[in-house]
């Protein structure tokens, strides 16, 4: 983690940030999973704590060989109008660190009650008095409108920033850049 990337999305008045934001990570997940990388992270330095959005800045994280070994695929094409991509530099000596996570909840109570009654050979009924609506749990936290590549549905990847740390936390990013336990430079 001692390199970085920022890739800052250019104002467009036909395509909303959040729109451009959802694309470009979309085509870096997709970079990150033919790169089998589990060495680059990601952090929204423009994110602010209870917005909706991510902001108009993804910044990528890893060493000099990671971040150019990414830059040499074509994973930007149909995005280069849309940003402006800074070239790689060193991550700044005073800096602190932060968990870049996915933050999962179960959200929809039918689902919950179909699972229920699939899994307990629950009626519907049955299914409704276990699992009432009020077991919805509502996340407050900015998120990306990604597409599964496998399945093909839509789902959110709700984001979350953990608080300021002083010392970084080593570990593995998965395929979107993200990790439970590792953390990236804050600067």
């Amino acid at each position: 983690m001692d390199h970085y990337i920022d890739i800052h999305l250019l104002p467009d008045p036909e395509f909303p940030v959040g729109l451009l934001m959802n694309a470009l990570f979309g085509k870096l997940h997709r970079a990150l999973v033919q790169l089998d990388s589990s060495t680059i992270g990601v952090s929204f330095p423009r994110a602010r704590n209870g917005a909706a959005g991510l902001g108009d800045c993804l910044r990528l994280h890893g060493s000099l060989v990671a971040l150019n070994d990414l830059l040499t695929l074509p994973w930007l094409t149909g995005m280069r109008d849309h940003m402006r991509l800074n070239e790689v530099m060193p991550v700044p000596s005073t800096t602190q660190h932060t968990k870049v996570r996915r933050v999962q909840v179960d959200s929809n109570s039918e689902r919950l009650r179909r699972r229920a009654m699939k899994r307990h050979g629950l009626t519907e009924a049955q299914a409704r008095e276990r699992i009432p609506d009020s077991a919805e749990k509502r996340l407050r936290l900015p998120y990306l409108q990604l597409r599964s590549q496998s399945t093909g549905q839509p789902f959110l990847l709700f984001i979350e920033q953990g608080p300021l740390q002083q010392e970084p936390s080593v570990g593995t990013f998965n395929t979107y850049g993200l990790s439970q336990g590792a953390t990236v430079p804050v600067f």
